[in-house]
């Protein structure tokens, strides 16, 4: 599996998670939301897997992780904790870790948009998890329904997150991009004056009009 190259990644930022994830990227659940409004991250997947109630697996990741990587961790119960916050996040921004994508709970996130790092999550928790259990890190993981990958990428922002499997990340790129055109051409179109019902060829005889 190669590295994405930037101009890969500027493409997946360019068209989004929505886009990519019409064009070959798999979708997470929409419980994994940005957690500050602006977020948006592009980058390799890094995954992590917590034990229930702990977050000792996110330590060692924000610690050991690839300059460059997005940490996407699962959580294997207990989702309502603050698993992350600001003391994370300066450790991971002095390493170069570049966002978090999680299945439960982060805080402190004012200061998260404050520093400007993209975190996408399922819900605000205070109360912090342990840090003793096992779990593992650059194991695959699921997080928001969707199996991650060591080198998979990670496309977050406004409307989601989309993970794009590193084996497929040619065929993606250029799907997203085939879509993005088509899409620019309806919207052409659209301002011209032509409809959706046109555009799409869609059949409205089951709609009752009145």
């Amino acid at each position: 599996m190669t590295a994405p190259t930037p101009e890969q990644l500027a493409v997946l930022a360019r068209t989004g998670a929505a886009t990519v994830g019409e064009s070959g990227g798999r979708a997470m659940r929409a419980r994994i939301r940005p957690m500050w409004d602006g977020a948006a991250v592009v980058g390799v997947a890094l995954p992590v897997r917590c034990s229930s109630g702990d977050n000792l697996a996110i330590h060692v990741a924000a610690a050991t992780a690839p300059a460059g990587s997005v940490l996407v961790v699962e959580i294997a119960g207990q989702p309502e904790l603050g698993h992350w916050g600001e003391v994370l996040t300066t450790q991971a921004q002095t390493r170069g870790i570049t966002g978090l994508v999680i299945d439960g709970g982060v805080r402190d996130v004012a200061a998260l948009e404050r520093l400007g790092f993209p975190v996408f999550a399922t819900m605000l928790a205070l109360r912090g998890a342990a840090k003793v259990a096992e779990g593992s890190v650059g194991e695959p993981a699921t997080v928001g329904d969707v199996r991650v990958e060591a080198g998979d990428v990670v496309v977050g922002d406004a409307d989601g997150v989309t993970i794009v499997p590193g084996s497929a990340l040619d065929e993606v790129v250029a799907a997203a991009e085939a879509r993005e055109a088509k899409e620019q051409a309806m919207f052409d179109a659209l301002r011209a004056g032509a409809t959706t019902l046109d555009l799409l060829d869609l059949d409205a005889s089951p709609i009752r009009r009145s």
